[in-house]
């Protein structure tokens, strides 16, 4: 059985690589940062031990492994869901879902004739937060009312690369549970070890993807808006233009309507209805307008100008530019009359 640890361990290291890769990105809210160091810690350990026990046949670490994976997809879901509430309000949600599961965590250590539920269990646990991710995505970025602007678009894909992980590691936990069953124990060995090494890659992919590039998330359009909505919008355009709040790189959907004295909803739907975009988008029209000019009027650096437009990252930046002007924003500074 000792061919069953060496890539455990190998995933054990890819995890602490992702920890720290993690670590030094900006998600935009310490509690989320928390729950997805909460699961990089969870896959980590779950691997460690997986390779314990399968390699040195340590089985008084079963009961602690097979639990592990129950609070991954409960603490994913949770780090994204306080980007749409207060912390005041996630108090709840919180406690009903880590609770839950720990019920169904416990519930077979005390009521041995249950331990074969397990695997169902975790099957059930990595489908249930997959939903509950695509669920969320589907909400559309403005959903996001407290993450800041700039960081919706990699959140919303870091949440399909997690549900898409999470489907993942549930055909291999079901394939394992099968070749078990089956007693095709070399073979529930080898998935174990397969299983852990994607899970950890998919750890890194997702860290990855939060930087890379996401399709923007379009306005449904056709929809004809309302006197009311154009109201807001030209409350929230007089807003931003008069104070500049689009500048302020920590920027969110709920300050900007608070500053309205809008419900968020409304300021999104508003923006939607009469610009075909999200708030995201829309902010950021103000801030690549203030960069053109710097561009035009200074001969500032473009990285200062970045800065000083309200962006904190060049990918960003540049790909934003270059979606709206159509060319780089070096080449604008050449070609601006």
């Amino acid at each position: 059985m000792m061919q069953a640890l060496p890539l455990p361990i190998f995933t054990f290291v890819l995890s602490g690589v992702a920890c720290v890769m993690f670590w030094r990105l900006d998600v935009g809210n310490r509690l989320a940062r928390t729950f997805f160091t909460l699961v990089f810690v969870l896959i980590a350990a779950g691997t460690l031990l997986t390779g314990l026990r399968f390699g040195y046949g340590m089985q008084h670490l079963a009961p602690i492994q097979r639990v592990i994976p129950l609070f991954v997809g409960p603490l994913i879901y949770l780090g994204f869901r306080t980007y749409t509430c207060t912390p005041a309000a996630l108090r709840l949600p919180m406690v009903a879902h880590i609770g839950a599961w720990l019920a169904v965590a416990i519930l077979p250590q005390a009521i041995p004739e249950f331990r074969g539920a397990y695997d169902i269990a975790i099957g059930a646990s990595y489908l249930i937060y997959a939903a509950l991710l695509f669920q969320m995505y589907r909400r559309g970025p403005d959903a996001l009312r407290f993450a800041p602007l700039h960081l919706t678009r990699g959140l919303r894909i870091w949440m399909l690369v997690s549900a898409g992980m999470l489907l993942l590691m549930l055909a291999f936990d079901t394939a394992i549970a099968v070749s078990f069953a089956t007693g095709q124990t070399e073979n529930a060995l080898t998935l174990i070890s397969l299983g852990s090494v994607v899970s950890a890659i998919s750890l890194i992919a997702a860290i990855m993807a939060f930087s890379g590039r996401p399709a923007p998330a379009n306005a449904p359009q056709g929809k004809r808006p309302t006197s009311e909505a154009e109201t807001v919008e030209q409350a929230a355009r007089a807003l931003l233009t008069e104070t500049r709040l689009y500048l302020e790189t920590d920027l969110t959907l709920d300050r900007l309507a608070r500053r309205l004295t809008l419900p968020t909803r409304t300021v999104s739907e508003a923006i939607n209805q009469t610009q075909g975009m999200n708030v995201s988008q829309y902010v950021n029209g103000f801030r690549l307008a203030h960069a053109a000019r710097l561009l035009r009027e200074t001969n500032d650096p473009v990285t200062q100008v970045m800065e000083a437009s309200g962006f904190l990252t060049r990918s960003n930046f540049y790909r934003e530019f270059e979606r709206v002007y159509a060319q780089s924003p070096s080449a604008y500074r050449k070609t601006a009359p």
